[in-house]
C-alpha cells in the first residue's frame, strides 16, 4: 500500500489564486499512470494539497486547522475551490486511464472537541480493493464547538498511512527534498531537532504549517516516508527513495 501526496504548491501556482500549474500536474499524472501500468504502484491512495485554491480562500476567511468558522459562505468558497482542484487532478488521471475516484473529506471526516481528526477509511480501503485509486484532498471538516476548520493534506496522509498500514508514504513538493542551509538535500531525518534550524515557514500563503509540519507528521508514522520533487514521482513509485527519507 502506497500513500502519495501531491503538494498543493507543486501542482498549483500558490502566488496566483486558483491557478493550476498544468505542466507539473501533467508530469505527476504521467508518472502515476506509468507506475500503475508497471505494477509498482498497484495499491495506491492519492492525496493532494490545497495550493492556491484552498489556501487562498481559507486565508481570506480566516480559517485554519485550529481557527474555525460558522460562515456558510466560507464553507462554500473553500470547499468549492478544493472540489474544483480535485476535478482538475481527477481529469488528468482519468485521461491516462488511471481509475481515479474522488473522496471529499468534508463529507466523511470531522474533528472532536479536542481537535483530533476522525477519518473513516473503510470506504478508501474498499475502493483500493476494488481496483480504484481514491483521491482525497485538503478540505474543511466539521469541528465540534468551532463550526468548520481546515484539514491539511498532511493530516490526511498520516491518518491514511496509519489506518491502512501503508508500506510507503511519499510527499511530492516544490523542492527536491528537505534542504539544509546550503540548499543541499538532507538525505535522512530521524528527529525534528536535527533540522529545526533550517525548517522555515512557507514562502506563500499556507494555513497548514509548511515543511516543519510535514516532517513532524511523517516522523510519527511507522512507514518509511520520502519528501521529493515533482520530477521524482516516478522514482518513488518504482520503489526508490528519492529526496529526503524520514524515518
Amino acid at each position: 500500500m502506497i500513500v502519495l501526496k501531491l503538494g498543493g504548491s507543486a501542482i498549483t501556482d500558490k502566488d496566483r489564486p486558483e491557478t493550476l500549474d498544468g505542466e507539473s500536474l501533467e508530469t505527476a499524472a504521467d508518472a502515476i499512470a506509468d507506475g500503475l501500468r508497471s505494477g509498482s504502484a498497484s495499491s495506491l491512495v492519492i492525496v493532494h494539497g490545497g495550493g492556491s485554491f484552498g489556501h487562498a480562500n481559507a486565508s481570506e476567511h480566516g480559517v485554519t486547522t485550529t481557527a474555525g468558522t460558522h460562515d456558510v459562505a466560507a464553507v462554500h468558497d473553500v470547499h468549492g475551490a478544493m472540489k474544483t482542484l480535485n476535478e482538475f487532478v481527477l481529469s488528468r488521471l482519468v485521461d491516462r486511464d488511471v481509475p481515479a475516484v474522488p473522496v471529499h473529506p468534508f463529507s466523511t471526516a470531522h474533528r472532536d472537541e479536542a481537535g483530533r481528526l476522525v477519518l473513516p477509511t473503510g470506504q478508501v480501503e474498499t475502493m483500493v480493493a476494488e481496483g480504484f485509486v481514491p483521491v482525497l484532498h485538503g478540505d474543511l471538516v466539521a469541528h465540534t464547538g468551532r463550526g468548520v476548520t481546515v484539514v491539511s493534506g498532511d493530516e490526511l496522509v498520516a491518518a491514511l498511512a496509519l489506518d491502512l498500514a501503508a508500506d510507503r508514504v511519499g510527499l511530492c513538493s516544490t523542492v527536491p527534498g528537505v534542504l539544509d542551509d546550503a540548499d543541499a538535500v538532507i538525505d535522512e531525518i530521524a528527529s525534528l531537532e536535527e533540522v529545526a534550524a533550517v525548517l522555515g515557514d512557507s514562502d506563500s500563503t499556507d494555513v497548514t504549517g509548511g515543511m516543519a509540519a510535514k516532517v513532524e507528521t511523517l516522523l510519527e508514522l511507522d512507514a518509511e516516508a520520502s519528501i521529493f520533487g515533482i520530477e521524482d514521482v516516478s522514482a518513488f513509485l518504482a520503489g526508490k527513495t528519492p529526496g529526503t527519507t524520514v524515518r
